[in-house]
Order: structure tokens, then sequence, then C-alpha cells
């Protein structure tokens, strides 16, 4: 079962597809943070997409939105300041929804710094976080060199990435005491390597 609805955050409402698979795990909801607005980037992107059936296949109810000002999510895009508060919002509703006490949090490129970003408001929602995946994170070119990340944490990375440069991702990485699934010759936006992605998120979630 797949429903939309409207979040209220903090600039309007935001975008939200909720995705309950047939038998779904009891106290287990994810969230998924989409590539960056002004290239593009909606809870549509096809990277997106596939960790999302990733997260069905498990079981496991996810839900993916539209960051501010991106599709019918009102506002306008704030650099990843705001988009940090929309992930909290939508969060605090996916707990509420699913009354799950376990969270999955994932992102892929700019929406992977938002992810890991948002650890830090986790304790504001009174959630478990369960695991972080962090797929393709743009190390380069936010902040994330100071984000206090779990080590359970999870960063899925091609070497022959165009957009992310992969030896920044991997010594950020090895700083941080982060598990890395790397994919040899695989682009940024996984050009016919989904089914991987997927199977790969599939054998690491605990």
């Amino acid at each position: 079962m797949t429903a939309t609805s409207y979040v209220q955050g903090q600039t309007g409402r935001l975008e939200t597809r909720l995705t309950v698979p047939p038998t779904p795990k009891v106290g287990q909801v994810a969230v998924v943070c989409h590539p960056h607005p002004l290239f593009g980037g909606t809870m549509d992107n096809k990277v997106v997409t596939t960790v999302v059936r990733a997260f069905k296949e498990a079981g496991i109810p996810v839900v993916i939105f539209n960051f501010r000002g991106v599709g019918h999510s009102e506002g306008v895009h704030d650099n990843g300041n705001g988009e940090v508060d929309d992930a909290v919002a939508v969060i605090t509703w996916a707990l509420a929804q699913t009354q799950a006490t376990e969270l999955y949090l994932a992102g892929f490129s700019f929406g992977a710094y938002i992810a890991a970003a948002t650890v830090s408001r986790l304790s504001s929602v009174l959630v478990h976080l369960k695991q972080l995946w962090l797929v393709a994170p743009p190390v380069h070119h936010y902040p994330m060199a100071h984000l206090q990340l779990p080590t359970s944490a999870m960063v899925i990375q091609g070497d022959a990435d165009e957009v992310v440069p992969a030896d920044e991702v991997f010594a950020w990485a090895a700083q941080q005491s982060l598990n890395v699934i790397r994919l040899d010759s695989c682009s940024h936006f996984f050009h016919g390597r989904l089914t991987e992605l997927r199977q790969r998120i599939l054998e690491n979630l605990v």
C-alpha cells in the first residue's frame, strides 16, 4: 500500500509518500532523503526509489518526501539548512503514523548529507536510530567532517563517481570508522547497477 500525505513543516506542507509492505515489520520505519533540488532531485529519483524497494522487500514501511520547494511541497530551497528541519518534521510524522520506535534513515547525494546532519536532531523525536544509510555522500561540498555519526552507519559509494570524489568519501568514512560498500566502476547515479544497489542494501540491513 502506498499513500500520499502532506506533512506540516516549518515553511509549509511537505509532500510525503508512505509505502507499507504486505506484511510490515512492527515498530520499524525507514525515511529516505532525495538528491539536490536545484539539480532535478525529487523523491521520484531512481536511486531513491531503488532504496525504497530494498526497505519494502525487507518488510520495512518506508517514507519518502519532497524537500521544501520541490514538487507539491511548499517553501523554497534553503541550501541544506531548512531541509534538515523538513527531515525532522517528516520523521516525527512517520513515527506517529506507523507507531515505530526504530528508524532507518537514508539519503542519496545531497539527501545523504541531510540524513547525516539530521542524526544529531533525533533525540528530540525520541527514536532509536537502527541504521543510517549514506549513498554517495557529498563530503566535498558540505560540512560533514564534524558530524557525529554512529559507527553502524553504512556508506555506499561507486569508485567511478563523476559528481562526488570517491577518494574523499573513502577517506572521510575511514576517519569516521564507518562501514563502506564500494562498487567498482560505478557512476554517481548507479547506471546499470540499481539492482546491485538494492541487493547490497538488503544484504547489510541490521
